[in-house]
């Protein structure tokens, strides 16, 4: 790719922003020396690298590149053979923890491919942790040597500095302060200079005005020397650690030097991700045929409140566009950004686009952009965009996309305008891809006119005077010269006289442009606000189809759901029912005569018998669809119950008026022929007589009076309530509530919820052998 393009596009300008998010030098080099791919292959790749630290960042978090370093010297130095300093060491640490944290964190990912790669070097790893703490501190339990070594020299320590405090207290009136300190790792005190002789000891130094001397005293040499000899050897124990550790690097730096590799080049594509967000970039897909169609692309060197989104495309029926517009419309930025969004494509780097952007690969792209005249050579502004263009015609084939700023500009313009339209047509013919701005009329007329070349032009609002910087697909611009005159406050005579010089063709053919542009305008207003209408009402068809599969597929769930609800509830009743009447029988021995319980029986035969009824209704049988009315009906033919929609089994044959019994579920149900459809084979011919089934429930008694004593009125009215419901259905006429006398605030407020309670027929206080004015007797209804 000419360096020259990349200059003018200002390709470095992006490079430093992504560089800015590489944690290392070795990245950041990665990202100065990156240029276009050599191929589509190779840019297509980068791009999937780019797309797969995107997805992890955002399904994973950001990349665990905690504690790396760049460690390329300590790399150098240890294929060598040469001992690692202790930072050095706790960097190349580093980076084994980070490369081997990478290969969790790609799993599943397209940068797995990159992380195979990896080696692990766990032992490695824990060893250099373990006995180095930071850059420049080594563990005590590095090595068990180190540790006795240590503990021992803290022990000196503190014998040595008790013993300078009771020198420091011995003599104090001879000393300049009352405190030790320290020269070459000897502790020493301060003595005024004139007290010399009268503490005896070496002279380690003195202070810049003499005054003060640091003198170490007789008693102290022997332990300070004890101190240095344990100093030496904590040292030497410590080269011994980061010794053998560098040993250990030497022998794996092939796999090492490759992980680092690795972890560099992460950190490069980790760099594109991020500044694919920043941008908020998205994927483009990449051709090999010139096309390409970038949808609402932003420039990424303008700021994102200002940009505004440019929808362009090329190579299909077209592959020379030609754009018109005004100065300072924005002409000059549709062409940079056409051709840096190509060259971050093909460099593996997002574009700033809308997603399903599709861009080509190009073996070259050229570009004439801006003023760039020299005076050391002194060109003027039209043989410095001649020298470019002699230059992009001398190079450019059927793989390049040649990018015109004002193409033909600088010279006459009826010269200048045929010079742009031959250069054009020349590189038409070789299969370039072009798109060149200008303001000649004459290039507006020749992309009408000729096959595969396409009008665009930036848009201007008139009545503002200012331009809109959208780009206009398939109309030439219009020069509005006269409009903003008028705008500016031109009279009308000098405008009126200016239109009498140009033809009437010219004029017709501008009006006729603005007339173009207009209907183009409303036609993509139309055409977004129907875009934006579609989308709507999928996403309303899509929600209620949602809504309509999730009830079809819940629909027979809550229906068998509510039936066995139901069927508890009957079940409840039953129990209900049986202890009741299992109560009554002990009151029947109590004194109770026959004809009380026989009345008793036929009720609890009748509650039974509804029940039954209730339990069947409830049953749900999703697949039974009913049939005929049965013909004939045999014993043990299975038939459907029409008002039930269930399965039943023929117990009796039907008698004269086509009544008969039959077996449904549990219960045995009386009915007549016209209930019946058929239904599919015959159970049993041989059915046997099943016996009846009893009513078998099991409820807690209820109690004839409740107790509300020593309750607040709220505690004693949820009670109550409770009670009189568990009364009601456990068919009690009357009960007493037992309320007490007190201050009456109690029996006053179970006074007035009785007055609007459901199950109350009546209440009143209780008499003499009742309890008083401290109960309330209740008539349920």
């Amino acid at each position: 790719m000419d360096e020259r393009v990349l200059r003018v596009l200002e390709f470095d300008k992006i490079k430093d922003k992504v560089a800015e998010y590489c944690q290392t030098a070795a990245g950041k080099q990665k990202v100065k020396d990156l240029r276009p791919y050599g191929n589509a292959y190779d840019a297509t790749v980068a791009l999937k690298e780019t797309n797969g630290a995107v997805e992890l960042i955002n399904k994973k978090g950001m990349p665990p590149f905690e504690g790396i370093y760049d460690v390329r010297n300590e790399i150098l130095m240890a294929k060598k053979g040469a001992n690692l300093t202790c930072s050095g060491i706790f960097r190349m640490g580093g980076l084994l923890r980070c490369s081997r944290r990478f290969i969790d964190y790609a799993q599943d990912n397209y940068l797995d491919n990159i992380c195979r790669g990896i080696t692990t070097f766990k032992r490695l790893e824990d060893e250099i942790f373990n006995a180095i703490v930071s850059e420049d501190e080594i563990s005590d339990r590095a090595t068990e040597t180190l540790f006795n070594l240590r503990r021992e020299l803290k022990t000196k320590n503190a014998s040595v500095k008790d013993r300078v405090n009771s020198l420091i207290r011995k003599y104090s009136k001879l000393l300049q302060d009352d405190l030790y300190t320290m020269r070459g790792d000897r502790y020493v005190i301060p003595v005024k200079s004139e007290n010399k002789s009268a503490v005896p000891g070496i002279v380690h130094d003195q202070s810049a005005s003499g005054a003060t001397l640091f003198i170490e005293p007789m008693s102290l040499v022997e332990l300070n020397n004890d101190i240095r000899e344990l100093m030496l050897k904590e040292k030497a124990e410590i080269e011994r650690i980061l010794a053998n550790l560098s040993r250990k690097i030497y022998d794996n730096i092939d796999g090492i030097a490759i992980n680092a590799d690795i972890v560099w080049e992460l950190d490069f594509i980790f760099a594109k991700a991020h500044y694919a967000s920043e941008v908020q970039g998205t994927c483009p897909h990449m051709t090999e045929d010139g096309s390409f169609e970038i949808k609402n692309g932003r420039h990424p060197l303008i700021d994102d409140k200002v940009v505004v989104p440019i929808t362009v495309y090329l190579g299909k029926e077209y592959s020379s566009l030609i754009i018109t517009g005004p100065n300072t419309g924005g002409k000059t930025v549709t062409l940079k950004t056409v051709g840096l969004l190509h060259i971050m494509a093909m460099s593996g780097l997002f574009i700033p686009a809308d997603d399903n952007s599709t861009v080509s690969y190009y073996d070259n792209i050229f570009a004439d952009i801006g003023d760039e005249q020299s005076i050391e050579q002194n060109l003027s502004t039209f043989s410095s965009h001649m020298k470019n263009i002699v230059y992009i015609m001398d190079k450019a084939d059927d793989r390049s996309l040649a990018l015109f700023d004002e193409l033909g500009a600088g010279t006459d313009p009826v010269e200048g305008a045929a010079l742009a339209i031959a250069i054009l047509d020349n590189l038409k013919l070789r299969g370039s891809k072009i798109v060149a701005t200008t303001h000649y009329s004459e290039l507006k007329a020749y992309a009408l006119s000729t096959e595969g070349v396409e009008n665009a032009s930036m848009e201007f609002d008139v009545e503002t005077l200012k331009p809109t910087y959208r780009l206009l697909v398939g109309i030439p611009g219009k020069s509005n010269a006269f409009e903003i005159s008028k705008r500016l406050g031109l009279t009308n005579n000098i405008i009126e006289d200016a239109k009498k010089n140009v033809s009437n063709t010219a004029m017709k053919f501008e009006d006729l442009i603005m007339t173009l542009q207009q209907r183009t305008i409303e036609a993509e207003d139309n055409l977004r606000e129907a875009a934006s209408m579609k989308m709507e009402a999928k996403t309303l068809k899509e929600k209620y189809e949602k809504k309509f599969a999730s009830f079809e597929k819940n629909k027979d769930n809550m229906i068998q759901n509510a039936n066995r609800e139901a069927k508890q509830v009957i079940r409840q009743a039953k129990e209900e029912a049986d202890d009741i009447l299992k109560n009554i029988r002990e009151l029947e021995k109590i004194g109770y005569g026959s004809d009380v319980s026989g009345k008793l029986e036929n009720e609890r035969r009748k509650l039974r018998d509804k029940l039954d009824v209730m339990e069947a209704k409830t049953s749900y049988k999703k697949d039974v669809k009913p049939s005929k009315t049965p013909k004939k009906v045999e014993l043990g033919q299975e038939l459907i119950l029409n008002s039930l929609n269930q399965k039943v089994t023929v117990l009796t044959l039907p008698d004269s008026k086509g009544d008969l019994q039959v077996q449904a579920g549990i219960m045995k149900v009386s009915v007549n022929l016209k209930d019946l459809s058929e239904g599919s084979g015959v159970a049993n011919k041989n059915i046997s007589k099943k016996e009846k089934r009893e009513v078998k429930l099991n409820l807690s008694r209820v109690e004839s009076s409740v107790d509300l004593r020593g309750l607040d009125a709220e505690e004693a009215m949820y009670k109550v309530d409770k009670y009189l419901d568990d009364a009601y259905m456990a068919g009690l006429g009357e009960v007493t509530i037992i309320h007490g006398k007190g201050t009456g605030i109690l029996r006053n407020a179970i006074t007035d919820m009785l007055k609007h309670h459901p199950h109350v027929k009546s209440h009143r206080l209780g008499g003499y052998s009742e309890g008083g004015t401290g109960a309330t007797v209740v008539e349920l209804k």
